[in-house]
């Protein structure tokens, strides 16, 4: 198969929150994880640490004070400062896995293509979850991803807007696939290990998500086929990015604060992580988004900017924690 491999109609899947955790369907869950930005120096660095979950909030409990476009659209919302970093962290069961679409506004994070909620194959336009346990950026390379941070709509930063999207679309859009009948079991076995528990672990309405540095990840192609997922049972869901004034302004709570940056961090010997998968395949990198520059690149094109001269970090061996994936 290698165009519409699965199409569906509306979404049947519930979308609702819990514990800062988005639920799609019974078992999938994705949360939006705080985390250190890394330099963008040409260089590619370990997977940064998880520094705790951004708050979510459903759009309908501030219908009152949310833009009208997002009442119709429904979904969350978090918020972020400018230029900070996030990953997405995902947990599925082993037992019934999940697949996955991200977007960023109206564009594919693995394709650089148009966002739809159709799996296809030729590229590859989606995760398996739990296989895949986190996404930290935009598909940019071999082996590596852009670490999405948070920049303002409309100065051409997002990748939506470099690649002729919408990036008012929703800043991160997911949906999640159920498997079809019979492929797996209805109920988890009676005794099963625990997967990689979520690692990284460490002791706007005017934002939306541009590229960083580099960061050492793979995504890895689907095992199970295509013809797999159920292209009917499905859930989506649109998260929006407010600023920390906004999100107080709408909420009446405080935001998390700022995160300390990678080179205190690294000073202060805590630790980053690698993975080891070298026997994991991973997906071909996307020609479009190869292409989208970076916050310093578009820094330099508008004459400056806070990334501008950005200094390369130097990690010790000693603080990078290699990861093996469970037998």
């Amino acid at each position: 198969m290698s165009q519409d491999d699965a199409r569906g109609g509306n979404p049947v899947l519930d979308v609702v929150v819990e514990r800062d955790r988005v639920r799609i369907g019974a078992r999938f869950f994705v949360s939006f994880q705080r985390t250190l930005r890394v330099p963008d120096d040409g260089r590619s660095y370990p997977l940064p640490p998880g520094l705790g979950p951004f708050p979510v909030r459903r759009v309908g409990d501030f219908a009152d004070r949310v833009p009208a476009s997002w009442r119709e659209a429904g979904g969350f919302f978090v918020p972020m400062y400018q230029r900070e970093a996030l990953w997405l962290g995902f947990e599925a069961a082993d037992w019934k896995p999940n697949a996955v679409k991200v977007g960023l506004g109206s564009v594919n994070v693995l394709t650089g293509g148009p966002w739809d909620e159709t799996l296809r194959v030729d590229p590859q336009d989606y995760l398996v979850c739990p296989l895949q346990p986190w996404l930290d950026g935009i598909k940019s390379g071999n082996g590596r991803v852009r670490q999405f941070v948070a920049m303002p709509l409309g100065a051409g930063y997002t990748v939506a807007a470099q690649l002729g999207g919408d990036e008012h679309a929703g800043a991160i859009r997911i949906a999640a696939f159920e498997p079809k009948p019979g492929r797996f079991p209805d109920a988890p076995p009676p005794r099963r290990f625990e997967r990689m528990r979520m690692l990284h672990d460490a002791p706007a309405m005017s934002l939306g998500l541009a590229v960083g540095g580099a960061i050492e990840q793979k995504v890895y192609p689907d095992p199970f086929g295509v013809e797999t997922w159920d292209p009917d049972e499905r859930g989506c869901v649109a998260v929006h990015i407010v600023n920390g004034e906004q999100y107080r302004e709408l909420t009446g709570e405080e935001p998390p604060p700022t995160p300390i940056d990678a080179r205190t961090y690294t000073s202060m010997g805590f630790p980053w992580f690698d993975l080891y998968d070298e026997a994991d395949g991973d997906l071909r990198a996307s020609e479009a988004l190869a292409k989208v520059k970076s916050i310093r690149d578009r820094d330099a094109e508008l004459g400056g900017g806070a990334a501008a001269g950005e200094q390369s970090l130097e990690i010790p061996d000693s603080q990078i924690h290699t990861l093996g994936r469970p037998d």
